[in-house]
């Protein structure tokens, strides 16, 4: 499915990933430790998304267990994961270093929406810090009743620095973003739908089958009228009106184009 490199780096951050025709299904695989994150983790989400197969057109990333992701393994607050700086040691670190240090590990967060894929997050049971930000890397989420997502960042005396503050805010509104990372507190799965962060909140056995039926009828489509989409709804933030109508005269007459070639034969 991918190169050996990046087979070996999910297998030892415990994640799974199986093709299924156009279909990636990611599911973070280590519920004993309610799939909580470390930068072993972040190293083989980012090497996938450099590694990603040709065929997959839709990404759907899952939690197994009672749990999404619990967020940061606790672990990485004081006395570390071997091999793995502490949260602690980073403070000898200078502000080159320190940037650098947080940039590679947003890598694997921010990928999610900047591939040619299209990403679901199905989130059930909690979500919390690292866990809820890499559900908003995602284009799309669905979630089930059992979900709790929250930034419980502040709470530790930290702030939300994977890459989670920008699609959060451009989910539900500055406002919203700003009291849900100031409280941490919990966001049910049927309040996440109400705001308009999730898609859909469903009972948790029917989540696994809505974020597939979702997956089905995005695989439907042509898959460079897709692909375009992709492209003009998540460059809009970055467009006023005037240069959103013309990015999509320019995706038309692609895609125009690329019809009338096949037509001709």
């Amino acid at each position: 499915m991918t190169t050996s490199e990046t087979h070996e780096l999910l297998t030892a951050a415990k994640i799974d990933a199986v093709l299924d025709g156009a279909v990636l299904r990611l599911t973070l695989a280590n519920p004993d430790n309610r799939n909580a994150q470390t930068p072993a983790t972040w190293r083989a989400l980012a090497a996938l998304g450099d590694d990603l197969p040709n065929e997959a057109r839709v990404v759907i990333l899952s939690g197994a267990g009672p749990a999404f992701s619990a967020g940061l393994d606790r672990r990485m607050f004081a006395e570390g994961i071997p091999g793995e700086p502490s949260l602690a040691s980073l403070a000898d670190v200078d502000d080159a270093g320190f940037d650098a240090q947080i940039a590679v590990y947003q890598q694997a967060f921010t990928w999610w929406r900047r591939r040619p894929v299209v990403t679901i997050a199905a989130v059930h049971g909690h979500a919390v810090g690292a866990g809820f930000q890499l559900a908003l890397g995602c284009d799309l989420m669905v979630v089930a009743e059992s979900a709790k997502l929250s930034m419980k960042e502040v709470q530790l005396g930290l702030v939300p620095d994977l890459a989670g503050t920008w699609p959060l805010a451009q989910a539900v509104g500055q406002r919203r973003a700003l009291e849900l990372c100031l409280t941490g507190r919990p966001l049910s799965g049927r309040e996440a739908a109400d705001i308009g962060l999730a898609l859909a909140c469903v009972e948790d056995d029917a989540l696994a089958a809505t974020a597939a039926d979702l997956a089905g009828a995005i695989v439907a489509a042509a898959p460079g009228a897709t692909r375009e989409v992709l492209e003009l709804l998540r460059g809009v933030a970055d467009r006023d009106h005037a240069e959103q109508c013309a990015a999509e005269r320019q995706a038309q007459r692609r895609r125009i184009l690329e019809l009338a070639t096949l037509l001709r034969g």
